[in-house]
């Protein structure tokens, strides 16, 4: 079982900050790409950030200065550090993840996914 698990997820103001982490549960490869997804309610699905096997990030041009993917140096858990966030933040943030480089970040090509954890930003 190697399913991503996030956590991190709440209720926050706006202007304050979380940190999202993605952990596979059960597994002992090291993870390859990863990224962040979000769906918001009424919305379809949107890459907020992704990270190659070999550190290359990419971001949504709305999350862009505001929130920061990284992983350990283990590459078994990742992150999702979110400042500044605004009411048009909140949605269901997923983890994606890839073992075996053959995944896509446009079309959410990835091994697995986890079940989501819900970020709310109020006014």
């Amino acid at each position: 079982q190697v399913q991503p698990v996030e956590s991190g997820g709440g209720l926050v103001q706006a202007g304050g900050s979380l940190r999202l982490s993605c952990r596979p549960s059960g597994s002992i490869f090291s993870m390859n790409a990863m990224a962040w997804y979000r769906r918001a309610p009424g919305k379809q699905r949107e890459l907020v950030a992704g990270i190659t096997g070999d550190g290359r990030t990419n971001y949504v041009d709305s999350v862009k200065g505001r929130f920061t993917i990284s992983r350990d140096g283990a590459r078994n858990t990742a992150y999702l550090q979110m400042n500044s966030l605004k009411p048009e933040d909140t949605a269901v943030y997923y983890c994606a993840v890839d073992y075996y480089s053959d995944y896509d970040f446009l079309t959410g090509d990835f091994d697995y996914w986890g079940l989501g954890t819900q970020v709310t930003v109020s006014s």
